[in-house]
């Protein structure tokens, strides 16, 4: 075992390991989601995006991240033709799911230098929870399915692709009330280096070993 990859060995367990690997990272991306959602310094572009969702119409932030899974999945297999993983539909379904169900466990801390330690745990976290997610091999979430599928059409880089629909959702979610603030910035300039080191843990990230995509902002989604 490489001690720069402590983890490499997890991406060749068996095909029921793998899938508790997934079922693992799915959980702490979960959980890294609510650190920062309960931490109210601001938000991812997409879940700024469900939360505005949230503030409009009587569901919770966990259902609308189910709902807007499935049509974003939809809208992939459909209309770009994007294979959908098993990894896919249980990324739609556990994640909203884990995002609910933490929310009464997850502290909400008052003092703003308490939310910051919070809110920089659950970019950390986050980080932990897609090395995890990806080495079980098992598909791409529905969001990088949009983005690969985009990339392939239009033939943009994926880079391109992915800034230009998180600006986009973004953007949205700002308009629907969702929390756009300080904390956006940070996990904009902080989750790629977390997900570079979680990724490296399993002794992936640069020409990953197993059917995993070009790593992009939020690679779990």
């Amino acid at each position: 075992m490489s001690r720069s990859a402590p983890l490499a060995a997890l991406t060749r367990l068996p095909l029921a390991g793998r899938y508790g690997l997934l079922v693992s990272g799915l959980f702490l991306y979960g959980l890294s989601l609510r650190l920062m959602l309960d931490a109210r310094v601001g938000l991812a572009p997409w879940e700024a995006f469900h939360l505005g969702v949230t503030r409009q119409l009587p569901l919770s932030i966990g259902l609308v991240s189910i709902l807007t899974g499935v049509l974003v999945a939809a809208f992939t297999a459909l209309r770009l033709r994007e294979r959908i993983g098993p990894g896919t539909v249980i990324n739609v379904l556990l994640i909203g799911l884990f995002l609910d169900l933490l929310g009464p466990l997850v502290p909400d801390p008052a003092s703003l230098p308490a939310r910051w330690v919070q809110f920089v745990l659950g970019v950390a976290l986050l980080g932990l929870a897609t090395g995890t997610y990806v080495a079980a091999g098992l598909g791409a979430g529905p969001r990088d399915g949009l983005v690969l599928g985009l990339s392939r059409v239009t033939g943009w880089p994926v880079a391109r692709v992915r800034t230009g629909t998180e600006l986009l959702v973004l953007g949205l979610g700002w308009l629907l009330g969702g929390l756009v603030g300080w904390g956006t910035l940070v996990f904009a300039l902080g989750s790629g280096p977390a997900m570079s080191v979680g990724l490296g843990l399993y002794g992936l990230g640069r020409g990953g070993n197993r059917e995993t995509a070009p790593v992009p902002v939020q690679p779990a989604r």
